[in-house]
């Protein structure tokens, strides 16, 4: 007992020297601060949302959305297959996936901030005095060896480095969120071409069997003016509406090769590699409807956008406390160890050893108000990406507002332009049977004809809408690809990437 009662003293009057009252105050003070923080603490903020949809009954229990693999519900086995291809080749998924790795790289690198740093170090010199010895001659040339270790540790007293791995990894979420909403994106374009594709599929198959039956009545009435019951005005009447029908499938057709090759592009390849694969008709893809919709507050967990605004306002939150750190002192730890002997065998045992350690301590006295004007900037930056991440959300309810009108609207419409199909069917077949028997006018059967056209058509485009309103509705909702994703694979993988004599530049 008495031994530990001297050692205890000793260790007493030694903090009790200046140098050593000094290290053990900063010491102390390092271990007091070490979970202390400026700036302010991220809390996700608390929106006002609506309580239901526009249209929605609130006496009727609430269905969740179902947007896992929501394009399934469309029916098309083309349309799935082209899914999985866009996910796997589309360059921005690509892009998505390399800015997840540079923000996870630069996660881990932030997060080295933290620990201490040490580096080695070695030299060997060749030395020879120029000055003689006591006994008149030159001294020999001798070899000297040094080997050594430096050290350095930032305390992070104001947690300006952990603020900085904080907004690290806040930026890591925040991609991780642009590449669903890069797929989201990618899967209701995919999903909105090839409805139009396939409409315009359906819309070429209309303009030519219209055109077809058009030239029938121009021939009928050729036949009619040849036993003298029309004339060569009617004949030109009847064919020139048949080339007018006929001159919109030009038109349709370009559409539809300008869908297929951004279809094509979508999936990461050339234009025209799809032309062939969609050559053969198919028809337009119809939803199974109604849907379920859930209610505004969904978008919040769901829509990849406003949860990637969100983070980037959490990130640029911790932003503030870093810029703060900078203007509070900074303490750091550094000690080096060195050896030094005339041979190297002789490093670590019959050699010179030198060491130091201390702390270093920094305190900003004036700089022109630079570091507050850059608290100032980075709370100015928070602002706007809290506001942008208020108007994902707003932008988000608007979407699903749209879609939800649009779809309702458009089926109300489908239903009346099936209905007016119908009738300018039958008014067309009457009409053609009344002119074969010279009871009613060529005007009279051009003008049905051309009416139950216009009418087909106005369906058909009907039906590609009800389908692409379908799909804007899900993407507002935040369907995507929920399926995995491998992030971590480069585009380009290098080689010989260590030491070696540099070739000279390939010249073109």
């Amino acid at each position: 007992m008495r031994n530990e009662g001297r050692v205890g003293s000793t260790a007493g009057a030694s903090a009790r020297t200046p140098a050593g009252m000094r290290i053990a105050v900063l010491m102390l003070t390092a271990t007091a601060l070490a979970g202390c923080v400026v700036g302010p603490d991220y809390r996700k903020p608390i929106l006002a949302m609506p309580a239901i949809w526009s249209g929605q009954k609130s006496s009727k229990p609430v269905k969740p959305p179902q947007l896992s693999k929501w394009w399934q519900r469309l029916r098309d086995p083309q349309l799935n297959a082209l899914v999985d291809e866009a996910v796997t080749g589309n360059l921005d998924v690509a892009t998505a996936k390399a800015k997840i790795r540079e923000a996870r790289a630069s996660y881990r690198q932030s997060a080295g901030t933290l620990f201490p740093s040490v580096d080695g170090s070695g030299s060997a010199t060749r030395n020879k005095d120029s000055s003689s010895t006591s006994s008149g001659t030159a001294s020999d040339a001798y070899s000297q060896y040094q080997a050594g270790f430096d050290a350095s540790w930032e305390l992070d007293l104001f947690g300006a480095n952990r603020r900085n791995v904080e907004a690290a990894r806040y930026g890591m979420d925040a991609s991780e969120e642009e590449l669903r909403s890069t797929l989201l994106t990618l899967i209701g374009d995919v999903a909105s071409y090839y409805a139009e594709a396939r409409g315009y599929q359906a819309r070429i198959g209309l303009a030519r069997r219209a055109a077809a039956s058009q030239m029938q009545t121009a021939a009928l009435t050729r036949t009619m003016q040849q036993a003298g019951m029309s004339t060569a005005a009617d004949v030109a009447k009847a064919m020139g509406q048949a080339s007018s029908t006929e001159a919109d499938v030009p038109t349709l057709e370009a559409s539809y090769a300008e869908a297929v090759q951004r279809l094509s592009v979508l999936t990461g390849r050339p234009p025209a590699v799809l032309t062939e694969r969609l050559k053969r008709v198919a028809p337009i893809p119809t939803p199974r409807l109604p849907i379920p919709t859930g209610i505004p507050a969904d978008i919040l967990l769901s829509r990849p956008d406003v949860r990637m605004a969100e983070r980037q306002y959490a990130q640029y939150t911790a932003k503030i406390g870093q810029a703060e750190a900078a203007r509070y002192p900074s303490v750091s730890l550094t000690g080096d160890i060195d050896t030094t002997a005339f041979k190297v065998g002789d490093l670590g045992k019959n050699s010179t050893i030198g060491w130091s350690f201390g702390p270093t301590l920094s305190v900003p006295v004036f700089n022109g108000g630079q570091l507050k004007a850059a608290v100032e900037v980075a709370r100015a930056q928070r602002d706007q990406y809290f506001i942008a991440y208020r108007s994902s959300v707003l932008t988000a309810l608007e979407d699903v507002e749209n879609a939800l009108v649009s779809l309702r609207q458009e089926r109300i419409r489908n239903s009346k332009l099936a209905s007016s199909a119908k009738s300018y069917g039958d008014a067309a077949r009457i009409a053609r049977t009344l002119y074969k028997s010279g009871e009613t006018s060529l005007l009279d059967v051009l003008d049905t004809e051309r009416s139950l056209y216009s009418a087909e058509d106005d369906l058909l485009q009907s039906r590609i809408a009800i389908a692409t309103d379908y799909i804007a509705l899900n993407k507002a909702l935040g369907g995507g690809w929920d399926g995995t994703i491998d992030t971590a694979k480069p585009e380009i993988d290098d080689v010989k990437t260590g030491p070696r004599l540099a070739s000279k530049p390939v010249t073109q």
